[in-house]
């Protein structure tokens, strides 16, 4: 089964996870700090994966003028309900419905770790980005992704058991809080993702590699995650 496919399958536990306030990592961790990479809006800026709209909905507030684009019929649904104003697309984010260069800036929050062709994917936003334009990235952490903690102490090892340079697929099972979520997505080295932008024709302009912040340590064991980066943000100027 495809990531797309199973995305899909789960789309009801992810809409329950993602709307409970306060809830997901991107409230609770990075949305903010992702925030802080993006330009100002421009003519159109592009929510690449927009999911059940949340960062759509929260770019349109801060004065840009959103499509949003996912594969979930299902999230496509939920995100046209939750606010009919914002254009959404159902599309494949390696094929996407536009025309060449008619964006400003491209948004790929969270979404790219979960595209079953994710060099394609770069290189159709390439394509629909104007020159000057800007692609910024959040990603789980390739080091997040190919290891994890020998258990919850604030300073239990981090392990990597497999092999970090190779590619796989992986499936995260959690539950917090009375919700419950499995996420489906790929773990690939930096390299890839580094590749698949140097082809596309990007330069990577700012990198962050947020871990908690003070403010969201809830319990000691959530200290061991200030050692080791949860995301990856990226930058990137297409000249």
């Amino acid at each position: 089964m495809t990531l797309r496919e199973q995305w899909e399958n789960h789309a009801a536990q992810w809409l329950a996870w993602a709307r409970a306030p306060g809830h997901d990592s991107f409230w609770r961790h990075h949305g903010e700090q992702f925030s802080r990479l993006l330009p100002a809006p421009g003519a159109l800026t592009l929510d690449i994966g927009c999911g059940e709209g949340r960062l759509s909905r929260q770019l349109k507030a801060a004065g840009h003028a959103v499509v949003g684009v996912d594969a979930s019929p299902t999230l496509i649904a939920a995100a046209r309900s939750a606010d009919p104003s914002i254009a959404v697309i159902r599309a494949d984010a390696a094929a996407l419905p536009l025309s060449d260069a008619c964006a400003d800036l491209v948004i790929a929050f969270m979404s790219l770790q979960d595209v079953d062709a994710m060099p394609d994917a770069v290189r159709e936003v390439a394509r629909v980005l104007r020159p000057g334009g800007r692609f910024c990235i959040a990603i789980v952490h390739p080091l997040n992704s190919a290891g994890r903690f020998d258990g919850l102490a604030p300073d239990a090892p981090f392990v990597m058991s497999g092999s970090y340079l190779e590619s796989f697929i992986y499936s995260d099972a959690i539950e917090r809080d009375g919700f419950s979520m499995t996420f489906h997505s790929a773990h690939r080295p930096l390299q890839s993702y580094v590749v698949a932008l140097e082809e596309a024709g990007f330069l990577i302009e700012a990198l962050r590699e947020p871990s908690i912040p003070e403010a969201a340590i809830a319990h000691d064991s959530s200290r061991r995650w200030q050692r080791v980066p949860l995301f990856l943000h990226l930058r990137c100027l297409r000249p």
